[in-house]
């Protein structure tokens, strides 16, 4: 097997990517074909950390007309988040994974608070580390988390797991004549506008100097393929 490119990167998974036919909740079809992809990446030794959305069971944006305000919204989708990394983190130890859970919050009897040490500590002593609970603060996405969290733990690459396999100029859902890049700066992704991240996190990695690999993660094997440094997707660097 080919050896990996990176020494340490975090993953950072999209709740929608985990949720089954109806858009919700959890299937563990896909979880299962996660925690195989990180387990081979785990074996050729890479330090792989983790962030996961909560967009299979809440959201902001499609909770608007809900009656609660903003950051009541965004409190529950950080709860959300958890649900996922608990559901990620007992299926990688179940398949002999060692995985370590945090919370940006406190969630004392279940999951312990994020301190960057200890989070470091458990990377180095090759735990796959699952980071939930955003940032700990409404009105900053999941991507923003990953940014911060990827800039605090010193990794080599953010590595985004999403539906589509790598940036477009457009929306290829949408618009059959979007074109892909191979590669493209923060500035250019800022200035278009890109949606594939959110500008705040963009910037946070472009201050950092850490590259972004956008590209499929439910296709099996991509995982594997992204910590090798094979060209899977679109690379976003400075």
């Amino acid at each position: 097997m080919a050896a990996a490119k990176y020494r340490r990167v975090l993953l950072k998974i999209s709740g929608e990517a985990l949720a089954d036919r109806t858009g919700r909740g959890i299937d563990f079809a896909v979880v299962n074909d996660l925690v195989s992809d990180i387990r081979s990446a785990h074996k050729l030794g890479v330090e792989v950390a983790i962030v996961l959305g909560g967009g299979n069971f809440w959201r902001f944006r499609d909770h608007e007309n809900s009656g609660l305000p903003r950051v009541a919204s965004d409190q529950v989708g950080m709860i959300a988040t958890l649900l996922n990394i608990m559901a990620l983190s007992n299926t990688l130890n179940s398949n002999g994974v060692p995985a370590h859970m945090y919370s940006a919050f406190l969630v004392d009897s279940i999951i312990p608070k994020y301190q960057v040490f200890d989070a470091r500590r458990s990377l180095e002593t090759k735990k796959v580390v699952l980071l939930g609970g955003g940032t700990g603060n409404p009105y900053f996405t999941t991507d923003t988390a990953a940014a911060l969290r990827a800039l605090e733990l010193d990794v080599d690459i953010l590595l985004k797991a999403t539906k589509v396999d790598g940036v477009y100029d457009s929306d290829p859902m949408k618009n059959k004549n979007a074109k892909k890049f191979s590669s493209i700066t923060f500035d250019e992704a800022i200035e278009k506008n890109l949606k594939v991240m959110d500008q705040t996190a963009f910037s946070l990695l472009s201050q950092g100097c850490v590259p972004v690999m956008v590209f499929d993660g439910l296709k099996k094997g991509n995982i594997l393929k992204a910590v090798k440094g094979e060209a899977i997707g679109t690379i976003v660097r400075n």
